[in-house]
Formats: C-alpha cells, sequence, structure tokens
C-alpha cells in the first residue's frame, strides 16, 4: 500500500510533535523528574514549617507568661540574677572538691 506525499508529512508532522511531547514530558522544566523534585521540596519545607511553628507557639506562651504574670519574670530573677526577696533566708551549700590523685 503506497502513501500520499500529503500523508506522509502529515505522520512526520504528527511522530515530530510527539517525539517533542514526550520529551518535555521526560526532561523538559513541568516533567516528571522535575514534579517529584518539587514535591521533595515542599515535603521539605512543610516540615520545617511545623517545627517554626511549634518554636512560635512555645515564644507565644513565654510572652504572654511574661506580659500577664509575675511569676514567670521572678523565675528568670531567681535563675538567672541569682535573686531573693526580702526577708527570704539564702544558703548556699558547697560540694567540697574532689582530689583526683587521693583515690
Amino acid at each position: 500500500m503506497k502513501v500520499s506525499p500529503a500523508r506522509q508529512v502529515v505522520l512526520a508532522v504528527l511522530a515530530l510533535v510527539l517525539l517533542v511531547l514526550q520529551a518535555r514530558l521526560w526532561f523538559g522544566e513541568g516533567s516528571l523528574r522535575h514534579v517529584a523534585s518539587l514535591e521533595r521540596q515542599v515535603e521539605v519545607l512543610n516540615a520545617k514549617n511545623a517545627e517554626l511553628a511549634e518554636r512560635n507557639r512555645l515564644l507565644a506562651a513565654d510572652v504572654r507568661d511574661l506580659k500577664e504574670g509575675t511569676e514567670a519574670v521572678e523565675e528568670i530573677a531567681r535563675k538567672d540574677l541569682g535573686m531573693i526577696r526580702d526577708g527570704e533566708s539564702f544558703f548556699l551549700i558547697v560540694e567540697p572538691q574532689q582530689d583526683p590523685d587521693r583515690d
């Protein structure tokens, strides 16, 4: 069966279009590999966002505690600055240092 020259041109053009579309599907921007890479990046960014959201929640709770109550401020002052209230007695217990040569 002989194919007319016009049909040969049409078939050649269609084959070329098919090859170009396949090349874009496998290798170009928006290809399957590119989409898979973008999906991995989205997963990594979502995990990082979850960590940052938890950190922000904890920081917001600390800010709320510092604004609303005096317990947090007092705890920080006692722990970091060594402050005591009026009328309180402060006892410092010092452990004797052990001489490493005396064993």
